[in-house]
């Protein structure tokens, strides 16, 4: 039987992040919507990612709640470092941009994030953040962490 954190298939999110030079994605699953007035969500970046470097610095951020036929851009997004590769030159599905940030048209919606705290979470950095822009896209059904399971791209 899993561990109890594990048991649960939550929705998958990717992070686009901006900095002086270019955009960069990354995977994120700690994501949490927290209160309905005003809208904010909570969401989780690891630790010593290009995702967490860019919020740190800009800390305004994308989020994409991804659809399932969306779990192969896991891997690229997910295991890969913005540090050692361009992701979004490597992407190949559909990017547009939002406020200014790239985002994978499939996606199911997106959420413009604002930074207004960040706590050290262990292995992650959480930060609360305002929403101050969204766009639902479509009404595919939504990737989550157990489809990735059954697909055998995550092991948890």
């Amino acid at each position: 039987m899993q561990r109890p954190w594990n048991r649960p298939s939550l929705p998958v999110y990717s992070v686009s992040s901006l900095n002086e030079e270019k955009g960069n994605m990354n995977i994120a699953t700690y994501v949490t919507a927290i209160s309905m007035q005003p809208k904010r969500y909570i969401v989780g970046l690891y630790k010593n990612t290009k995702t967490l470097a860019n919020v740190q610095a800009y800390p305004k951020f994308l989020l994409q709640l991804l659809s399932a036929d969306q779990y192969k851009v896991v891997k690229l997004l997910g295991q890969t470092s913005g540090f050692q590769h361009d992701k979004i030159q490597r992407i190949r599905e559909p990017i547009s941009t939002f406020h200014d940030f790239p985002y994978l048209v499939n996606s199911c919606a997106i959420v413009l994030c604002q930074v207004l705290s960040s706590v050290d979470a262990g292995d992650h950095i959480a930060f609360l953040c305002d929403v101050t822009a969204y766009k639902n896209l479509n009404d595919s059904p939504l990737l989550t962490t157990g489809f990735l399971r059954d697909k055998k791209i995550i092991r948890a």
